[in-house]
This record gives structure tokens, C-alpha cells and sequence, in this order.
């Protein structure tokens, strides 16, 4: 029977569909970002997936009626990956793994698959380089490939075909947006292509428990290119962070149906691929060897692992009617709000100076645990005086300016005192109970508490 295809409109921003042009999406209004793809109708779509998604034999099952099944994870040899993927790789998951062009996204995948390959069948498909190309990198790289099995390939069914006849426990495919379904007439990389490719490999992996990873490529504001819906189907998301110029690159688990959400896994690039980076907080505390203005250190926590950053902070007079703001790093809705709260509370304003705050190492943090650190750094630039070298500072700064409790803060405290640190400014709810050896603790209610300390 012949698939009836009818023309739709679909944005490139959330997926959503409209059966004319419109210059502004209805469902995310954004604007221009409608283009025209051929889409099957509803039939020919009930025809195409109903051996998989419409299967008639299916009853409802009691939750505690369903049998415990450990799930058994495939460890790589990089053990950074495994600690964002939760553990390793498990058997039948889809894993999209996104970032910006040359950041190491083929890197990764390749050492990982090359090992792999060791003990189990691997094939890796590329879509954008050809074997000579992958051959040159694994060479380069020095990795053991001669078990790896490499395919040039575009077209989803004939690599579905070829991967049903060799049977590879883990399968890779870079990237999604070069690979085109022959269901659809439109061009590959468009969002109709993109959906229905990485919907007949996601099917594909779940019933043959091949593990799956996609390289997906981003946008210039760095989301992940095509439907927003992609994220959804998948059951993990790895994004990397860092600039490509950088030697340390990060991975973070944005979405992991196996593991710890916002997980960070650090690697190190050189001459033979990326290595894990097995103590990060070195890393991100290469200071100067005295103390400096602007400069206060914090644990923030990862995952499932605490990290020691350090938070710079540039206060200086402007000329500008309206005062710069600018952060790295760090979310600039946040930096406005804590410096209201510090000018409310703390008798301290910053309305004819710039402030500009920086994130060293280019870790970016989420986490509300920064807002003391934050103060204390402007602050200490502000007035030009540096802090202790071995002090480290967390916690919540609340708009009426109580210090709010942070999670795992005796964590952040024994991994502060694990590094040398000797004395801490704590939100007074993290205070330990028990003292932690050679670590000065002083537990604040209020930030005028915490000024004062600063003064």
C-alpha cells in the first residue's frame, strides 16, 4: 500500500505543527521558523508503527505484579563517561550525546566504541566523514581497532538492515541530522527527517537491546538542533560544555533515565584523545600563589560529587547611565538579584559601577549554593582586599537576606578540608554537629552576619 504524504508546516524551534505559514509559531511564538516538510497522514502513520507502538495483546499489569530486573551496565574505560551515564552503558538505551563542532563529541564516542570492541561487536556509522577520515583519528589516537566495524552510511533502513545482519551490542551513529529516512522526501538535517530517523533507530534498539548513542549537533544559541522532541525519546542526554579552544572539557548529564541528573564528567584533551580528569577541583583551583581581590573559592555540588570552583568578581567605576552586568557562568538574572540584596541589607550599592563575575575554568553553575560566594567575591573587589587563600564559602542568599541552607553541605565541608581549606563561612544550618579536624567553621543566619565576618 502507498503512504499518503500531505504537506505540513513544522517548527524548527519546538516541533509543533501548522498546516499553512505563519511568520510567528503558534505554540512557542517564535518567530520564522516554520518550514514546509512532507509528513505521512494518520493512517499511513498507524500502518508504519503498528507492529511496534499498537500492539493489541497488551494488558494492564499491577506494579507489584512486574519482576525486578537488575540492569546490568557495560563499563567503558573511561571513568568519567561512566559516572555521567550512571555507571556505564546499559543494554537497549538510546544516548544523545550534543555539542558544539570540534569540541570532541567523535573523540569520545570512537576511544569508547574502540575499547569496547575488544569483547563485544561495535559498529560505528558516520554520516559525515568518511572511513579514511575515522581510520586517520583512531591511528592518531593510537586505540586498538582492528575488531571495530565502521559503516558510511545515511539512508535509516539500509543501516537498520545492515545492523539487524551483524548484531552489534552497541551502535553508534554521527550525526542524527545526516541521516534521512526514505518515508519522507524532504531534505536531511530538516526536523521531519531528524524525528523520523531517531524514532526507527530508538525502535530498533529497544527490541534488540542494542545500546544507541547519536551525536547531535547545536544551534548557534547551543540547543540541540531539531524537534525538541528528540530529547524526549532518547533516555539519556549528554551535553558537552567548554570552549573547544580550552584543554578541559565537561560532559553533563541533562537527562538520564539510569542515573543522577546534572551529572559533570571532566576530561582532559591531548595528543591521544580525551582522558578522564580523576580530581577536577585541582583543576579548577589553579590559583595565583598569594591571595587576590575579587577572588573566593565555594564547593558546589555535581551530581553526585562535590567540586571546589573558584568565583572571581570585577567591580569598577562606569561612565555608562546604565551600569554593565556580566557573568560567565553564571545565570546574570541571579547577579542582578544579589546585588539588590546586598544594597537592601547590606548597606552596600553598586548602582555607578560595573560588576562583571567569572566562573574560572569554564564550569557553569545552576545551583543557588554560589549566592554567598558571590557577595563575597564583588565584595572583596569592591573594596579592593583579597580574602583568606584557605577560605571557602557557601550557601543561599533569600531576598529578605537570611542564609539559606544548601544539600550535602558536611559533604562540601570534608571535601574543602580534604584540600587544604581551613576555614569556612556555612549557612548555620549546614554547620556540622561534630567538628571536622583542622577546619574553623562559622555558621551565619543573616548576610549582615557574613559581612562582617568579610570586614
Amino acid at each position: 500500500m502507498a503512504v499518503k504524504i500531505k504537506t505540513s508546516y513544522l517548527c524548527q524551534a519546538c516541533g509543533g505543527m501548522t498546516s499553512k505559514w505563519v511568520g510567528m509559531c503558534p505554540h512557542c511564538q517564535a518567530w520564522n521558523t516554520l518550514v514546509e516538510e512532507q509528513v505521512p497522514t494518520t493512517s499511513a502513520m498507524s500502518q508504519r508503527y503498528g507492529g511496534y507502538a499498537g500492539n493489541s495483546d497488551a494488558q494492564v499489569t499491577l506494579l507489584a505484579d512486574v519482576p525486578h530486573i537488575e540492569v546490568s551496565r557495560i563499563p567503558t574505560d573511561l571513568d568519567e563517561l561512566d559516572r555521567v551515564l550512571g555507571g556505564g552503558i546499559v543494554p537497549g538505551s538510546v544516548v544523545l550525546l550534543g555539542g558544539d563542532p570540534g569540541i570532541g563529541k567523535s573523540t569520545l564516542l570512537l576511544q569508547t566504541v574502540a575499547t569496547l570492541a575488544q569483547n563485544m561487536p561495535v559498529l560505528y556509522i558516520t554520516g559525515e566523514e568518511s572511513l579514511q577520515q575515522v581510520s586517520l583519528r583512531a591511528k592518531r589516537l593510537e586505540l586498538p581497532i582492528a575488531p571495530l566495524q565502521l559503516l558510511t552510511e545515511t539512508s535509516v533502513e539500509r543501516i537498520i538492515a545492515i545492523a539487524k545482519q551483524q548484531q552489534p551490542s552497541v551502535m553508534v551513529i554521527d550525526s542524527i541530522q545526516t541521516m534521512y529516512t526514505e518515508a519522507l522526501s524532504s531534505a536531511p538535517g530538516g526536523i521531519g527527517q531528524v524525528r523520523e530517523s531517531a524514532a526507527q533507530l530508538v525502535r530498533f534498539a529497544k527490541q534488540t537491546g542494542t545500546a544507541l548513542f547519536l551525536v547531535g549537533h547545536v544551534t548557534k544559541e547551543g540547543a540541540l538542533a531539531g524537534p525538541r522532541v528528540l530529547e524526549h525519546m532518547v533516555d539519556a542526554v549528554l551535553y558537552f560544555e567548554g570552549e573547544s579552544d580550552n584543554r578541559f572539557r565537561m560532559v553533563r548529564a541533562i537527562k538520564n533515565r539510569f542515573g543522577a541528573v546534572n551529572e559533570l564528567g571532566v576530561f582532559a584533551m591531548t595528543e591521544r584523545g580525551l582522558r578522564p580528569v580523576t580530581n577536577p577541583s585541582a583543576i579548577f583551583l589553579s590559583r595565583a600563589g598569594q591571595p587576590l581581590p575579587g577572588s573566593c573559592v565555594m564547593v558546589t555540588w555535581e551530581g553526585s560529587r562535590p567540586l571546589l570552583v573558584e568565583v572571581q568578581a570585577l567591580v569598577d567605576d562606569t561612565s555608562l547611565a546604565n551600569p554593565r552586568r556580566v557573568s560567565v557562568g553564571l545565570e546574570q538574572n541571579r547577579l542582578a538579584i544579589l546585588l539588590a540584596v546586598l544594597h537592601r541589607h547590606g548597606r552596600i550599592a553598586s548602582y555607578n559601577q560595573d560588576v562583571f563575575v567569572n566562573v574560572v575554568g569554564g564550569v557553569r553553575l545552576t545551583e543557588t549554593a554560589v549566592d554567598l560566594a558571590l557577595l563575597a567575591a564583588i565584595l572583596s573587589s569592591q573594596r579592593n582586599r583579597a580574602l583568606p587563600m584557605h577560605q571557602v564559602i557557601f550557601g543561599e542568599v533569600g531576598l529578605a537576606g537570611e542564609i539559606r541552607p544548601v544539600q550535602n553541605g558536611q559533604e562540601r565541608l570534608r571535601e574543602a578540608a580534604k584540600h587544604g581549606f581551613t576555614h569556612a563561612i556555612v549557612p548555620a544550618a549546614n554547620a556540622p554537629k561534630k567538628p571536622i579536624p583542622g577546619m574553623e567553621i562559622h555558621a551565619v543566619n543573616q548576610l549582615s552576619e557574613a559581612l562582617a565576618l568579610l570586614a
